[in-house]
């Protein structure tokens, strides 16, 4: 899995990946990211890469040419035009579900904006999906660019120590993780629940599973009414259906 992050703060993204599980499969060469810094194709030569906006308003706009020929800079290395993701408020808000169908690709090209935005012509011409990571503005798609990579890497073989977890952890089938504990059995006067040091593998996977959905239920009913639930489980738990 080959990433291609578009920014104007190469060391951010950089020094954000290069550790923990993301930093490790980087270095077994399970992952590749390389980070293409919008400044190196400006034509100015002063390195500036965004300018006032046309009709008026606050702030700067960033230029279309240095991010389309950054963009053609890596079009041109792997040899086709892989799909180029802008993190953007405005774009479709990513999930767990658009992190696994990511997974599928290649290579993936993410450009991070800032300023107030971008020219509305290189997006046109290079992006393939707008994508969101929330309903709130940061200072740039730096960090967006982070969480996709970490989120669509777990998902790649052989990133993650033991793959189920990248397969049962929170949000698939639109649930909640179940509640996880460890040692010591007792701690500050509240037990590990008994079903968990029972030995009965099957037991616990029904009091996880109930759990799950009893958790996403409580939390999350955004989530639990596209839970996929079997049709007892509905009628045991979904009342609010």
């Amino acid at each position: 899995m080959r990433f291609h992050i578009l920014t104007l703060f190469p060391e951010m993204v950089e020094q954000g990946l290069q550790t923990s599980i993301i930093g490790r499969a980087i270095e077994k060469g399970l992952l590749f990211v390389e980070t293409v810094n919008i400044r190196d194709y400006t034509l100015d030569k002063h390195k500036k890469v965004d300018d006032y906006p046309y009709g008026g308003g606050a702030g700067m706009v960033m230029q279309a040419q240095p991010i389309y020929d950054a963009h053609l800079a890596v079009v041109e290395k792997v040899g086709y035009r892989p799909r180029c993701i802008y993190l953007t408020p405005q774009g479709e808000v990513f999930s767990q579900k658009t992190a696994k169908e990511m997974a599928n690709e290649e290579e993936l090209i993410l450009l991070c904006g800032h300023y107030e935005g971008v020219d509305e012509r290189v997006l046109e011409e290079i992006v393939t999906d707008y994508m969101s990571i929330g309903d709130y503005v940061l200072t740039g798609g730096e960090l967006p660019a982070m969480v996709l990579v970490d989120a669509i890497s777990r998902m790649v073989p052989g990133v993650l120590k033991n793959q189920e977890s990248g397969e049962t952890e929170s949000l698939e089938g639109n649930l909640l993780e179940y509640p996880q504990y460890s040692r010591p059995e007792v701690w500050n006067g509240k037990n590990v629940p008994s079903i968990l040091l029972s030995g009965n593998h099957q037991k616990v996977d029904e009091w996880r599973r109930e759990q799950s959905i009893l958790r996403t239920k409580e939390r999350r009913p955004d989530l639990f009414k596209k839970a996929k639930l079997t049709e007892a489980e509905w009628k045991k738990y979904g009342e609010n259906r």
